[in-house]
């Protein structure tokens, strides 16, 4: 990779599905007994409308009136306290239009991961972002170019928006759809240029400046058949700062199915998944099966959904827009490719670090590989599929004798 390396962009950029608008029944306030796991659930509920009229702490429950059509007793889970419209199962019967949440299980995963990742940063090194894109602007991204030397991450490649609101997307605005990091810090770093190129030297210097300022977590949603000396001393520099880096393996499967790079330096040709000292993330469709485009290899850690993820994308991008049937000030779409999938493996490491910061990037990465749905390790998915809330429940033990002998980062 001494000249450039292909930015790996949308496998496929699929046109947009118009869906019915529809406006719901109003119903007249009634009251309801709910039950609550926290008080932080119950104010969720509080800003979404209801009103409390009575708390029983002892019991953790109350009397709200509401308009909801909740049933007689309700127990608050994550559709009750997350508001974000595309997890509203509205685009299919039983799908929402950010299907990959509950296929990836984020719909399992209690709140108090979701706010516990705020100690987290996850660096996105890609094309930039459109900072007006309202689920990257609410999460005040920091932002710098190492192609400008400045703050500027203007985004018209549309690469770099997408990726960066499925790794770390507000999940509190209450507007369109939910990253998969919670309440993660963001930082984006552009250094693939708008043709969608990215030099060794960009990637590097992106790397060394995202450790700088404080990333614990950096997606390469980039790609290439061939490596450099500087990829691989960045790679292992990062490494050797106690950072966990997770790359997509590439979407050309149906095209040689090559060996890509950054992602076969971070889980080794030949691991097997053992090891590495990052993540290397395929693809999955819908149903679970592997995704048709998803490099496939002895060098996958892990896949994600990965075809047709619905995420937000940049205004500047000619990328097709979904006409979705809420309002929203931003724009959102659909996409394919192992890019996609993986800034939700990213996302979900920060879930991780923030239930038990004494996790090493090493231990993080095995969490995430054996909390994975699979029967062991394959070429195709390697450990398994993402698994969001067994990796959270995971990550919650204390680090036993499992873990203990994960094996120290190697730099060689």
């Amino acid at each position: 990779m001494s000249a450039v390396a292909r930015a790996l962009c949308a496998a496929a950029v699929l046109a947009c599905i118009a869906a019915p608008s529809a406006t719901p029944a109003q119903n007249a306030a009634t009251r309801r007994v709910v039950a609550y796991r926290s008080p932080a659930q119950l104010a969720e509920l509080q800003r979404s409308g209801a009103r409390i009229v009575r708390r029983l702490p002892a019991l953790h429950s109350a009397v709200i009136e509401t308009t909801r059509p909740l049933g007689r007793k309700v127990v608050l889970r994550r559709e009750l306290t997350v508001h974000e419209p595309a997890l509203v199962k509205t685009y299919l019967p039983g799908v929402a239009w950010e299907w990959q949440w509950d296929a990836a299980h984020m719909d399992a995963v209690p709140d108090d991961a979701l706010r516990a990742a705020a100690s987290v940063k996850i660096a996105v090194i890609d094309s930039g972002a459109d900072l007006g894109a309202p689920d990257v602007a609410d999460k005040h991204p920091a932002t710098w170019s190492v192609l400008s030397h400045s703050s500027n991450v203007n985004d018209a490649l549309g690469h770099g928006t997408f990726v960066s609101s499925l790794a770390a997307g507000s999940v509190t605005n209450g507007v369109g759809m939910s990253g998969f990091g919670g309440d993660a810090q963001l930082l984006v770093v552009k250094a693939i240029d708008p043709d969608g190129y990215i030099t060794d030297v960009d990637e590097a210097a992106g790397i060394v400046y995202a450790v700088k300022h404080g990333a614990r977590i950096i997606n390469l949603s980039i790609g290439g058949a061939e490596s450099s000396r500087i990829e691989r001393r960045a790679i292992r520099w990062a490494a050797r700062h106690g950072v966990l880096v997770v790359a997509a393996a590439g979407n050309e499967h149906d095209q040689g199915n090559p060996v890509e790079y950054p992602a076969a330096l971070l889980q080794p040709v030949g691991s097997r998944g053992e090891g590495g000292v990052g993540l290397a993330v395929g693809a999955t469709s819908m149903d679970g099966s592997h995704a048709y485009f998803s490099n496939t290899g002895s060098y996958i850690s892990l896949a994600a959904p990965g075809f047709n993820v619905f995420a937000a994308e940049s205004a500047e991008s000619d990328w097709p827009h979904a006409q979705v049937p809420w309002y929203s000030p931003g724009y959102y779409g659909w996409a394919s490719g192992t890019s996609f999938s993986s800034p939700e493996v990213a996302g979900v490491a920060a879930l991780v670090w923030g239930v038990n910061p004494r996790l090493t990037a090493p231990q993080v990465g095995w969490v995430l590989k054996h909390s994975a749905t699979g029967s062991g390790w394959n070429s195709q998915f390697g450990w398994g599929t993402l698994n969001a809330a067994a990796a959270v429940e995971l990550a919650r033990v204390t680090p036993g004798k499992a873990l203990r002998r994960v094996a120290h980062v190697h730099t060689r």
